[in-house]
């Protein structure tokens, strides 16, 4: 898996060959220690250039062997092989050089980059730490602060940068490998002892103490219960207080404590499902591998309040001619300036020309008549979005697709008022449009296998982790929530705080609580919907039924702070208090308390002490629940379609791998037996009640997640 070569002489050229990355597979790394081996051994080669085949230097270790019997050679002593090597070592850095593939270049006497390559150490996103030396040669290369940054990030940086920092020697805009080949040949015969990393004094600024303590509370605040960047600090921390070989074991020790974890495992969960939902499928039997996308060259936003001009961003971001179409005068001008000033901010951090010649706008829905694809963004409200994809389909050439981008509303409705419903799809862009990396693509029963993988293609180009679900309320991510919101309410009534709630999923490892989330978004929002549901009848202020709705139990408490005029940060009072309206510092706020005990009093009830847990198992596992319903019904396919949706849409603490995820780590019998304990206390909440395939699995022994599709597949067969 690696290829050997002598050229110009006396330069032995080894090339990784182990596609589609180059990555750090038993066989790669035993092809490495062989040629390397060979080459010092070779009395005609003078110099060594290590590269990557199809201009990808490597992208790491392989991490389909995680979790496996490791077998060839390790890579810590190839590594240092390398490094001790009497013939100067040259990486030639193409397209990556990520995590073990930088760490096999820091091993490397010099570097050269390609100026369109990046490196990167991101071991951090899957849970662990760079355990083949980078904590240790990194600080000794480019200083403390800046390792600390690179390493607890796992953020990737381009040729430039590195080279500013200095963990390349050269930037080149030629052939890298040729640019190598020239500069091996220039250092054959010199002095290696300067260019061994390993042997460098780690640089100590004076502050190091304090600059530790630093480093150590602002991970622990960002990561919100990670582990893995906690123990990447204290691997810097040995870098640059103990000897190299000393530093290298305290590097092992704390590598292995990580590799063994639920959180490691759960981070390589996600990466591994975030490939798995490009691999869709659709109950008709139609997949991913047959459905061929058409071309998207010019596509139509209709509506441009906050999402319409976020979709237009993202589009026109991506290189996709745009036409944005709002009848209202005041807000298309409004929405113009707002989109041209998004797409010079982006422009700016991308350090690239703002596109904004790409996007026209009109008043006149009549512009969209020649475009391939049209996604409709205009306020949630069936009767408008029926008049739209009307005249859409009188007016769109034959062959547009018609998407949508409600967030609840019957996909398969809006496609019935058009003459081709097979041409019409949801896609669910969540806010900010052109921030947000989820977009949830939603068939209908007649959405077209073509028009699914159109609009698949479509987010991918665009940026986006795209995830194909069928149509029901709320589609996946909003039906899930429902629960969940009304289980806060709930807790709130029977004795909670909107601090309790949300400190307790804020440790879980929530940005913010479901009451802080609620502040930020706005009360009212939810409060137009249960509106639109029959839902908020101020008539029932008070007696038996003001908490009951269609028979089941009913919390009128937002609709009561909404009525008081709270809506949140807009107006400065909602769950909490705020300096002034669009404040956003949160402050508990007495009248609320003041309030809730009043409801409660009004309302006959008891307040008890709730414990964080029983907030967790309430919130969480009626969302959990609900999410085995979805699969029992088809509307997604498995599990990572799930995991992904709160992933990348809500929030979800990526240590904790996705709700689907955290419930087999929490173990299925367990769920199982809490949701039955609060089905029998609360048998007004229908939702507790604990989803036939979740009983199933348990049934079934809780096999692991990945097999959960074999049980849903027999599931549905006998139904």
């Amino acid at each position: 898996m690696a290829q050997y070569s002598r050229v110009s002489g006396s330069v032995c050229l080894i090339t990784l060959q182990n596609p589609p990355v180059n990555a750090l597979s038993a066989a790669v790394r035993q092809g490495i220690v062989d040629l390397v081996k060979r080459a010092l051994g070779d009395q005609k080669v003078k110099s060594i250039v290590i590269c990557g085949q199809n201009g990808v230097f490597c992208g790491g270790a392989d991490i389909k062997e995680f979790g496996k019997n490791m077998t060839g050679p390790p890579l810590v002593p190839m590594i240092h092989a390398i490094e001790a090597s009497n013939k100067p070592v040259v990486a030639a850095i193409e397209g990556s050089a990520l995590g073990g593939g930088l760490e096999l270049a820091l091993g490397c006497h010099y570097r050269i980059a390609h100026s369109k390559a990046r490196l990167g150490l991101p071991e951090v996103t899957l849970g662990l730490l760079p355990a083949a030396g980078g904590s240790q040669r990194l600080p000794r290369l480019i200083g403390v602060p800046a390792a600390l940054n690179l390493i607890t990030t796992g953020r990737h940086v381009t040729a430039a940068e590195a080279l500013q920092l200095g963990i390349v020697d050269q930037v080149t805009d030629q052939n890298s490998v040729d640019t190598a080949v020239k500069f091996a040949l220039s250092v054959a015969g010199q002095s290696l002892d300067s260019r061994r990393i390993s042997t460098y004094p780690c640089p100590r600024p004076s502050d190091l103490d304090a600059l530790f303590e630093e480093a150590m509370q602002r991970v622990r605040q960002s990561a919100r219960g990670a582990i893995a960047p906690v123990a990447c600090v204290q691997a810097v921390r040995a870098a640059a207080t103990l000897p190299y070989a000393q530093g290298m074991e305290r590097e092992k020790e704390l590598m292995a404590n990580l590799f063994t974890s639920g959180q490691a495992r759960a981070l390589q969960y996600c990466f591994f499902a975030q490939r798995a939902v490009g691999r869709w499928s659709m109950p008709s039997g139609a997949r991913w591998d047959t459905s061929k996308p058409s071309p998207v060259h010019k596509a139509a936003v209709i509506g441009l309040g906050t999402m319409g001009r976020g979709i237009a961003v993202a589009l026109a971001q991506a290189g996709v001619s745009v036409v944005a179409v709002e009848t209202q005068e005041k807000q298309l001008m409004e929405a113009k300036q707002a989109v041209s000033g998004m797409l010079q901010r982006g422009a700016k951090r991308s350090g690239v020309a703002p596109v904004l010649d790409s996007i026209s706008y009109s008043p006149n829905i009549q512009a969209v008549a020649d475009v391939d694809l049209v996604i409709e963004a205009v306020f949630e409200d069936m009767s408008l979005k029926e008049k739209v994809f009307q005249q859409l389909s009188a007016i769109c050439k034959p062959g547009t697709f018609l998407c949508t981008n409600t967030s609840a509303l019957d996909v398969d409705h809006l496609a019935s008022q058009t003459r081709s419903p097979e041409m019409v799809v949801g896609m669910h862009f969540f806010a900010p449009a052109h921030v947000m990396k989820l977009l949830e693509v939603v068939y209908g029963p007649r959405s077209s296998p073509q028009a699914v993988a159109t609009a698949m293609q479509l987010g991918k180009k665009i940026g986006k982790v795209s995830v194909a679900v069928g149509n029901c309320r709320g589609f996946v991510g909003n039906r899930m929530l429902k629960p969940y919101l009304e289980q806060a309410f709930f807790l709130l009534e029977e004795g909670a705080t909107p601090e309790l709630v949300d400190g307790a999923l804020e440790e879980f490892g929530f940005a913010m609580g479901v009451f802080r989330v609620s502040d930020l978004s706005g009360l009212d929002v939810g409060w137009k919907v249960r509106k639109g549901d029959g839902l908020v009848n101020p008539g029932l202020a008070s007696g038996p039924q003001a908490r009951v709705r269609q028979g089941h139990r009913y919390s009128p408490l937002g609709d009561l702070l909404c009525e008081q005029g709270r809506f949140g940060q807009k107006t400065g009072r909602g769950w909490y208090q705020y300096d002034t309206p669009g404040g956003r510092v949160a402050r508990s706020d007495p009248w609320l308390h003041s309030f809730l005990e009043g409801y409660r009093a009004q309302h006959g009830l008891v307040a008890r002490r709730i414990e964080q847990q029983e907030v967790l198992e309430r919130c969480l596992y009626v969302l959990i629940n609900e999410g085995f319903r979805i699969l029992e019904d088809g509307i997604a396919a498995g599990p990572e379609d799930i995991d992904v949706i709160y992933l990348f849409g809500y929030g979800w603490p990526r240590h904790r791998g996705g709700p689907m995820f955290y419930a087999s780590m929490v173990g299925l019998a367990k769920v199982l037996e809490r949701l039955e304990h609060y089905h029998q206390a609360h048998p007004d909440v229908p939702y507790l009640q604990p989803c036939n395939l979740l009983r199933r699995l348990v049934a079934s022994g809780s096999p692991p997640i990945h097999k959960w599709r074999e049980v849903i597949k027999k599931l549905h067969s006998q139904l």
